[in-house]
């Protein structure tokens, strides 16, 4: 299994054996630095470094220094509209000069999303030879193939498993562009839901997901960490 987007300090230990690959997602400066830090620990771990939307001017023009080899991602990043105080103007900029940084280095990006995916849709429109993930996917069943026209995949988390409009959204999602996250330590999925949330719990994703599909675990393993690695090049 593989949990394509989560926030960790430090490993957990019950986290080792239970997953096969994380991707550290950022939020700030710190935390992708961070992320680069715990990957040279641990080989199992793979970094993204980014400037969330709710931090624009956080780092971003230092985000390249911490450009290696073994970033697979920028992000996350991308618009969020979801405070009536953001600064639209400064969280376009920052999201501009991230999608250009991916497009140098050839990687994929981490999109946050927040009441604002069709803006974020529209920059991404302008740009080409990029690719990604919609994290923690909130556009519904009808921006499904606005995102696949964009050459983007489907991240979907723990709410799925109480969310039931979630579930049609995943029934519409292509196989083919479907990654699943943790995004911990938030959204724990049932029945640890209240808890806080960790890189092993995104085995009760992968469930949830096999019974939507009418699908036999293993095969719905195998189909969705092929995309995982896909996407990331892992």
């Amino acid at each position: 299994m593989i949990d394509s987007h989560a926030h960790l300090d430090e490993i957990l230990c019950d986290t080792i054996g239970e997953v096969d690959k994380v991707i550290l997602a950022s939020s700030d400066f710190e935390s992708a630095h961070k992320n680069t830090i715990l990957a040279q620990k641990y080989d199992f771990l793979y970094p993204a470094i980014g400037i969330h939307p709710q931090s624009p001017t956080d780092g971003v023009d230092e985000l390249e220094a911490l450009i290696e080899k073994n970033i697979v991602a920028i992000g996350e990043c991308g618009l969020d509209y979801s405070d009536e105080n953001y600064d639209k103007e400064t969280q376009i900029v920052v999201f501009r000069k991230q999608i250009e940084l991916a497009q140098k280095y050839k990687l994929p990006l981490i999109i946050h999303a927040r009441k604002a995916v069709d803006e974020t849709i529209e920059v991404l429109k302008e740009y080409k030879n990029i690719t990604g993930v919609f994290h923690c996917y909130a556009g519904g069943v009808k921006r499904i193939k606005k995102v696949i026209d964009l050459n983007f995949y489907f991240g979907i988390d723990g709410n799925l498993t109480y969310e039931d409009g979630l579930v049609s959204v995943v029934k519409n999602i292509p196989k083919e562009r479907l990654v699943l996250e943790t995004d911990c330590p938030y959204l724990t999925p049932i029945p640890f839901r209240g808890k806080a949330n960790k890189p092993a719990y995104i085995k009760y994703i992968y469930k949830k997901v096999a019974e939507i599909w009418e699908n036999s675990f293993e095969e719905t393993e195998k189909i969705i960490d092929r995309n995982a690695k896909r996407l990331f090049k892992i």
